[in-house]
């Protein structure tokens, strides 16, 4: 099929590779990004970027931002956080490569396989739209209520807990249950021991989940990690305003930092395996005043 695209087109996004030239992947990081350029998309030098960024300000000026990392250790992204670059795409090869039956091996040679995964990945970054326009689809407005908040202190962390009306799992992440739907994300406790949120990447809508499934992922400075499901159902949202300013979890976990609305299926039954607000709070106490203890020793005080 004829490639009807033109370089103008493909100059609606800057390309930011990873600077890993060691194993498969990084390599691969490097010929997709030559890849696009060859469509028409500006590469921005990890190495010469970080030296000096003003080199880049107009190309990042003129279109929506695509980081390629070769693996989750993600120097890409993590630059691009540093230097406060909105990101509107990314890629992980190795992760992309895995969900095509693909392992990049450890010598910097590419291989034929993931060589020939290439030319699709680039079609995909051309033609997706930004991740930042995902609408937060049939989002309910029953969830407005004021939520109150009981608070503990150990050394000098202060964590929030609401008082009432949240289910939380082992995994620190919480259900805000309205009717049939419940709101799902993470808790102040793990926005703080993360550190700053970069990336979220939301699952797709209608995705069938159950109780301890993932439901997104997210990246921080510090980590990666996943959003384990308190409740089973329907993801029939995701949180917009999240994927576009994933920083909304550090500054409002519990309220706006929100990741996925779930229609629900059972539950009653998944509530017996849930900490309510209270049981939480205590849990929570007690799991920051041990890891604090066993790392500095310390005091704590209950608000």
């Amino acid at each position: 099929m004829a490639d009807n695209r033109t370089p103008e087109d493909a100059v609606k996004i800057i390309v930011l590779p990873c600077s890993g030239l060691d194993k498969e992947a990084g390599s691969a990081s490097r010929e997709l990004a030559l890849m696009l350029s060859e469509r028409g998309a500006p590469i921005v030098c990890p190495v010469l970027f970080e030296r000096s960024p003003k080199r880049y300000e107009k190309a990042l000026g003129g279109g929506r931002l695509v980081v390629i990392d070769g693996c989750k250790t993600g120097c890409a992204r993590t630059l691009a956080a540093e230097r406060g670059l909105k990101i509107a795409r990314k890629l992980t090869i190795t992760e992309a490569a895995k969900a095509r039956g693909v392992k990049p091996g450890k010598d910097p040679h590419l291989g034929k396989a993931l060589k020939d995964l290439l030319p699709a990945l680039a079609e995909e970054l051309l033609a997706a739209e930004p991740e930042e326009t995902l609408p937060a689809t049939g989002v309910q407005d029953s969830f407005s209520g004021t939520v109150t908040y009981r608070e503990f202190s150990v050394d000098k962390f202060i964590f929030r807990v609401p008082i009432s009306g949240y289910f939380f799992n082992e995994n620190d992440c919480w259900a805000r249950v309205e009717g049939t739907r419940a709101r799902v994300g993470v808790s102040d406790y793990v926005q703080q021991s993360a550190s700053d949120m970069i990336f979220f990447e939301p699952p797709e809508i209608g995705t069938g989940v159950s109780i301890f499934d993932e439901v997104g992922s997210l990246e921080t400075t510090k980590t990666a990690l996943d959003i384990i499901s308190p409740v089973s159902g329907k993801v029939v949202a995701v949180n917009g305003e999240v994927v576009e300013a994933p920083e909304l979890i550090n500054e409002d976990p519990y309220e706006r930092g929100w990741a996925v609305e779930i229609e629900l299926t059972d539950f009653e039954g998944d509530r017996e395996l849930l900490m309510d607000s209270a049981a939480y709070f205590d849990y929570l106490k007690h799991k920051a005043e041990k890891e604090h203890k066993e790392l500095y020793g310390g005091q704590s005080g209950v608000f």
